[in-house]
């Protein structure tokens, strides 16, 4: 078995769009600027945010966090969005989900500038990646088709299974990896809460991607012996080895399946790193887009 690590390859990732950023600096064409509109105070919500400012920083790509009380009317919040997607320096905008329940999802992703969803969620740009033309990809998708590449992981003609069906993830990573491009070209089936006879489709996986959001759902008596397996699942669950009082774990028994797999991701450390990362490539993209 051998373990893709998320967090050192996003760290070189890291290392190369800071060197392409420091020549744009030099060169006296500012800086990729990405916005982050924070509403609430979602503990998990800041720590991912604090993450991506981190990111960035490492990055030497500039970074704003626009905090908003979670009582903010849709009305306030779209215009915050207008404000931003007109602002001439900034070149990423991502809004932070989860948002509460009285804002519309939908009209707020659609709402951003197309030019400017880094996180791939705009209508067009989903309907771009659909029909393979370029366009921000969503960025979890996005940095497990990087590790595929960077590990020299083959896909073409494998069977490749997907666990779950969410915009986010499950939907876009079964279109990327069967459509005709490197990494791509794979049969893939997409399973979901409705899916029969869930082990035995696992079972058949040259490749399976765990995003169903079920901690641990993934055994080592669903997966072969020499498949790749990415997890994608996060889940806090209490511990006593720890000071924290809990660990993370995925959605995939990684101490057991690791001993099947050819390649695994662990979590912490996996898909997570590269998530945030790719965020960051597709904030270099639009920079570069408009100049």
């Amino acid at each position: 078995m051998k373990l893709i690590d998320g967090k050192k390859t996003a760290g070189k990732i890291k290392e190369e769009i800071k060197i392409e950023v420091s020549k744009i600096i030099d060169d006296d064409d500012g800086a990729p600027h990405l916005v982050a509109i924070l509403v609430g105070d979602d503990p998990a919500s800041e720590t991912y945010v604090a993450h991506k400012e981190t990111d960035c920083k490492q990055a030497g790509i500039i970074s704003s966090v626009y905090r908003l009380n979670k009582h903010i009317t849709e009305r306030e919040l779209l215009d915050n969005i207008e404000f931003i997607n007109e602002d001439d320096e900034v070149h990423g905008l991502i809004v932070q989900l989860p948002l509460p329940r009285h804002i519309n999802v939908d009209k707020v992703i659609s709402a951003i500038s197309p030019e400017k969803d880094v996180d791939g969620f705009h209508p067009l740009n989903v309907g771009n990646m659909m029909l393979g033309q370029p366009t921000f990809l969503p960025a979890t998708p996005a940095g497990i088709l990087e590790l595929l590449k960077r590990y020299k992981i083959e896909t073409e003609g494998k069977h490749c299974v997907v666990l779950g069906r969410s915009n986010i993830v499950g939907t876009p990573m079964s279109v990327l990896l069967s459509r005709k491009a490197s990494p791509g070209n794979c049969t893939v089936t997409m399973c979901h809460s409705k899916t029969k006879n869930i082990p035995e489709i696992c079972r058949e996986a040259d490749i399976l991607i765990a995003a169903i959001g079920q901690a641990g759902f993934v055994t080592a008596d669903m997966v072969k012996e020499g498949a790749v397996v990415i997890d994608v699942g996060i889940h806090r669950v209490p511990s006593d080895k720890t000071k924290s009082g809990f660990r993370l774990i995925g959605d995939v028994k990684f101490d057991e399946v690791s001993k099947k797999c050819s390649y695994i991701t662990p979590v912490p450390g996996g898909v997570g790193p590269m998530t945030r990362v790719a965020l960051l490539q597709n904030t270099l993209r639009a920079f570069k887009s408009k100049k």
